[in-house]
């Protein structure tokens, strides 16, 4: 499975910026999809994400700011970002994990300016 993510770019803080993830083929709804970032210096940290049955998971910095979202028809996994903050700035990877396996996307950057 290839992972290919769109929708980074440069916003001053409390903006607004939608990610969105597209895989090479039909992600099965139970299977797990997701973001993570990596900011400057720290390590690679989940975001939020999303699989049926269960309620989205998202970090605690994100809570009430950041929305996951997937259309399993159009093979994508969102994340609406809004209300951005310069910690928010980070290269962020979408993901999926079928069965034992994770794949990665390429990641995109994200950069919020104070």
């Amino acid at each position: 499975v290839q992972l290919q993510a769109f929708g980074g770019g440069l916003v001053q803080a409390g903006g607004s910026l939608r990610l969105s993830c597209v895989a090479s083929r039909t992600i099965l709804s139970s299977n797990t999809m997701g973001w993570y970032r990596r900011a400057p210096g720290k390590q690679r940290e989940l975001v939020a994400t999303i699989r049926s049955g269960r309620d989205a998971v998202y970090a605690d910095s994100v809570q009430g700011r950041f929305t996951v979202s997937r259309d399993n028809a159009k093979k994508t996994v969102y994340l609406q970002m809004d209300s951005l903050k310069p910690e928010d700035t980070a290269v962020y990877y979408c993901y999926t994990k079928i069965e034992w396996t994770n794949y990665w996307g390429q990641g995109t950057q994200v950069t919020v300016s104070s």
